[in-house]
C-alpha cells in the first residue's frame, strides 16, 4: 500500500519564523529555547552562514540579546541526495504530522555508512522529499528504532517539531510498547518484570549484556501460551535500551527463536513483532497504532498448535486518535 498522502508539491518553500525574545541570553541560547526542533549546533551553523537576524541585523553566536528584541530565523530546505525507493511499505496511520508503518522484517531502519541498500529512511526520503528537506539530519524522519529482523510498528515524523515532540515523548516514557515475542523454553514464572541494567558488552561492541554499572531496564512479559518446549509472550518494556528485550529474555533463559546473538540461531530471522504502540500525538490526544502478527509469525505459532491464543494478535486493528486534551509540555532539558 503507498503512503496515503504522498508529497506531491514541485517545490520547497523556505521556512522563516519570527519571534520576539521572552529573555536576555546569548542568541542562540535563547534561540535554542524558543525551537525546540532544531539542535544548537544547527541554530550555530544557521548563525554563521547569516541566516539569523537580531532587530533586523546580521549577528554572531555570541550576540546578547535583552527581553524583547526581535529575532528572524531563515530555514532554508536541507538538500538531501535523491533517493529512489523500490519499497513498498504497509502505511498504517497517516496525517499532517507523522507516518506509522508495518515494518517487515530483514528491512533495517537506516543504512550503514556508505551502504547503498534498501532501508526505512531511503523510503521516506522517495514518498517525502519535501518533507525531507525540513530536517536536517541525516536520517530525516526517523523517531525510534526496530532491529533489522524486528517487524512491527514504525513511527516516522513528517515535520522536525513533531519529531522533536515525539522524542521527547520516547525519552521521558510516556509511550507504551507492547512486542509479541516467541521463545524457546518457558519462563519460570507466568508474569513479571525483569529488572537488570544494560551496558555494551565488554568484549564485543556490537553485543549488549547485563551489567552492574549498565543503564537501567525494565521488561515486563505475560506467557500467552506454551507448547512444544517453547512459548509465546506478551512483552512491554519500560525503558528503549538496545537490544533490551532480547537480552533480558536470553538472561531469563528463553531467548527469542532464531536470535543468532543471544539466542541459539536457525533458519528464519528472530521472531519478535513490534506489535502496538501508544504515544502521545505532537498535535494533541493519544495515537495507538497496531501492526497484526506478520505471515512468518503466524506460521510458526501455528506449527507449535498455538493459533487460538494468537489469534487476538493476528486481527488488524484501525489505529485510534483518542481526541483527548492536549498533553502537558514535556520539561526541555
Amino acid at each position: 500500500m503507498p503512503p496515503l498522502g504522498d508529497d506531491t508539491r514541485t517545490a520547497a518553500s523556505d521556512d522563516q519564523r519570527e519571534l520576539v525574545a521572552a529573555a536576555a541570553g546569548r542568541v542562540d541560547a535563547v534561540l535554542a529555547a524558543a525551537c525546540p526542533d532544531l539542535s544548537r549546533a544547527r541554530l550555530q551553523r544557521l548563525i554563521a552562514a547569516g541566516h539569523v537576524r537580531l532587530n533586523g541585523e546580521a549577528v554572531r553566536k555570541s550576540v546578547q540579546v535583552v527581553a524583547g528584541d526581535r529575532l528572524t530565523v531563515h530555514l532554508p530546505p536541507t538538500p538531501h541526495e535523491a533517493v529512489a525507493s523500490p519499497l513498498t511499505l504497509p502505511v498504517l496511520y497517516e496525517d499532517d504530522e507523522l507516518v506509522a508503518i508495518d515494518k517487515p522484517a530483514a528491512l533495517a531502519v537506516h543504512g550503514a555508512p556508505g551502504e547503498r541498500g534498501p532501508n526505512v529512511a531511503a523510503w521516506f526520503l522517495a514518498c517525502y522529499p519535501l518533507a525531507a528537506a525540513a530536517f536536517e539530519a541525516d536520517r530525516p524522519g526517523i523517531v525510534h528504532r526496530l532491529d533489522k529482523d524486528t517487524s512491527g510498528v514504525l513511527l516516522l515524523a513528517k515535520t522536525p517539531i513533531a519529531q522533536a515532540h515525539l522524542s521527547r515523548a520516547f525519552e521521558a516514557r510516556q509511550t507504551a510498547k507492547s512486542y509479541l515475542a516467541l521463545c524457546e523454553g518457558v519462563p519460570p514464572r507466568p508474569h513479571a518484570v525483569v529488572d537488570a541494567p544494560i551496558a555494551r558488552h565488554p568484549g564485543d561492541r556490537t553485543r549488549m549484556a547485563i551489567a552492574s554499572r549498565g543503564r537501567a531496564a525494565r521488561t515486563e512479559y505475560e506467557v500467552v501460551g506454551s507448547a512444544h518446549g517453547r512459548s509465546l509472550l506478551l512483552i512491554r518494556p519500560e525503558t528503549g535500551r538496545t537490544h533490551q528485550i532480547r537480552v533480558h529474555l536470553a538472561a531469563i533463559g528463553v531467548p527469542v527463536v532464531h536470535d543468532r546473538v543471544y539466542g541459539k540461531g536457525g533458519d528464519g530471522r528472530q521472531l519478535l513483532h513490534a506489535w502496538r504502540l501508544a504515544v502521545p500525538h505532537p498535535a494533541g490526544g493519544r495515537l495507538t497504532v497496531t501492526a497484526p502478527l506478520p505471515a512468518d509469525f503466524r506460521a510458526a505459532v501455528r506449527a507449535l498448535g498455538l493459533q487460538a491464543v494468537a489469534f487476538p494478535y493476528e486481527q488488524p486493528a484501525a489505529a485510534v486518535h483518542e481526541a483527548e486534551a492536549a498533553p502537558d509540555p514535556l520539561p526541555m532539558v
